[in-house]
């Protein structure tokens, strides 16, 4: 027996373990989630973003900021994230523009389905001329 401890207290740090283990480690996989989760939302964001201002450049069109946006991702992400990259003209404030849409599924810890992200990006068009 360890000196200072009494018959009746054998075997409590075990227990001890236990229960604290019980309150952190879901403490410690939600913190992960969260963490994964605002990452994907804010690669995607600043994905989506990029490619409506490269759809918006003067003579570029909506494929060619939906392929940015896939090569953004890619260079990021793995594409299982992400389920549809739209990029279409839209009208901005009253100004000619091109809008891209995000939507991905992030699973718990990245496994599965869980979380349904989805972001926009905006930018005015250099022309007034948008094409589809």
């Amino acid at each position: 027996m360890a000196p200072g401890a009494r018959a009746g207290e054998r075997g409590a740090a075990v227990v001890d373990f236990v229960l604290v283990l019980l309150v952190l480690l879901p403490l410690v996989l939600g913190i992960l989630q969260l963490a994964l989760v605002l990452h994907v939302r804010n690669t995607l964001a600043s994905a989506a973003a990029e490619g409506a201002r490269h759809a918006a450049v003067a003579g570029s069109s909506a494929p060619a900021g939906q392929a940015k946006v896939h090569e953004l991702v890619d260079g990021a992400l793995s594409q299982d994230f992400v389920r549809s990259v739209t990029v279409r003209p839209a009208l901005l404030g009253g100004a000619p523009g091109y809008e891209a849409v995000v939507e991905a599924d992030v699973g718990v810890l990245g496994l599965g389905t869980g979380v349904r992200v989805r972001v926009t990006g905006h930018a005015v068009a250099e022309h007034d001329t948008v094409q589809p």
